[in-house]
């Protein structure tokens, strides 16, 4: 029932409601307009807003339109000046010999490692949430420290380890009679090189997920499966796999984002090389835009990337949602 006010000791006073649904009276502040939340709103989120049209909205918009456009060094000044070409930088895109080596590269390192970065780091997510009692948190720490280290440090250590002549590899194979190949050097063994550092460094985020994912899984469950006579391969694939699945497809897509993206180790280890084996999209985009002054072309490429990007993720968060009913 409705409070009654202090006009209750006086019967010939009107009744008033107090609660929540009467009008503001004792222990009820008065409600302040709704404009001038959303107001104070607006005001604490304008320099994000700023911020984010400035060097993220605008850029986009840019981009979208050069792609339309023959927009080159002659044009930084005076943008202006270039000249619509419509859809003539997408259609040569598609009978540029280098671009489509560049799409097939990509396309290779993408399909071998992904898939390797995701079971080497289930692997060892699961190695160091069951297997390994002693010193976990040193191994969790350097599985991970690739992850947060410089490109710049990343390649030297691989350099010495590839190098064909006095690398760790060579030293390796010479104390078994073999003969290292050149690994950055020949068309066959680069890109499975570039392959092997980007799993080596990518390997710790997927593990961090996968270790999270482990602990979420009820202790129960597990329990209740060993009663039931269930060995360690069949706890694995019956419980672990199943109930890590949503881990599993959310670190796939966010994997294939990055290596569909990749640049950082074909241009630090081989510049794309040799004749064009390692040579990736973002690559050749780079190269296009920054080396050449080929903008409108470069931001075509930018964009067919995105298509491609968006693409797979859609596909990739459909499966998760049907897998996760």
């Amino acid at each position: 029932m409705p409070l009654l006010t202090k006009a209750a000791a006086d019967p010939a006073a009107p009744l008033t409601k107090t609660g929540p649904d009467g009008p503001p009276g004792e222990g009820r502040r008065p409600r302040r307009p709704l404009g001038r939340h959303n107001l104070y709103g607006w005001l604490f989120s304008t320099p994000f807003l700023v911020l984010f049209a400035v060097f993220m909205a605008f850029p986009i918009v840019a981009t979208l339109l050069m792609s339309f456009t023959d927009f080159g060094a002659l044009h930084v000044t005076r943008p202006l000046e270039a000249e619509f070409v419509g859809l003539e930088n997408y259609t040569k895109l598609f009978e540029d010999d280098r671009f489509l080596k560049a799409l097939f590269n990509t396309a290779y390192f993408v399909v071998v490692g992904v898939p390797l970065t995701i079971l080497l780091g289930l692997l060892v997510a699961i190695l160091l949430n069951n297997g390994i009692d002693r010193a976990r948190t040193f191994f969790r720490v350097g599985f991970y420290a690739p992850v947060v280290t410089a490109i710049v440090a990343v390649a030297v250590v691989w350099r010495f380890v590839l190098d064909p002549s006095d690398g760790l590899i060579a030293g390796l194979a010479a104390e078994l009679g073999l003969r290292a190949p050149d690994f950055l050097g020949s068309e066959t063994w680069a890109m499975p090189s570039l392959i092997a550092m980007a799993v080596w460094r990518n390997l710790g985020t997927v593990m961090v997920l996968f270790i999270a994912g482990l602990q979420a899984i009820p202790a129960d469950v597990r329990e209740a499966a060993r009663l039931d006579g269930a060995g360690a391969w069949q706890e694995m694939r019956r419980i672990t796999v199943p109930l890590l699945r949503p881990t599993m497809l959310y670190a796939t897509v966010i994997t294939s984002i990055g290596y569909l993206n990749v640049f950082e180790e074909p241009f630090v280890m081989t510049q794309g090389g040799p004749s064009d084996a390692t040579l990736t999209v973002s690559l050749d985009m780079y190269r296009e835009g920054f080396n050449f002054f080929h903008m409108g072309y470069a931001s075509a490429m930018a964009y067919v990337l995105f298509v491609v990007i968006m693409g797979i993720t859609v596909l990739q968060l459909r499966l998760l949602k049907d897998n996760t009913r």
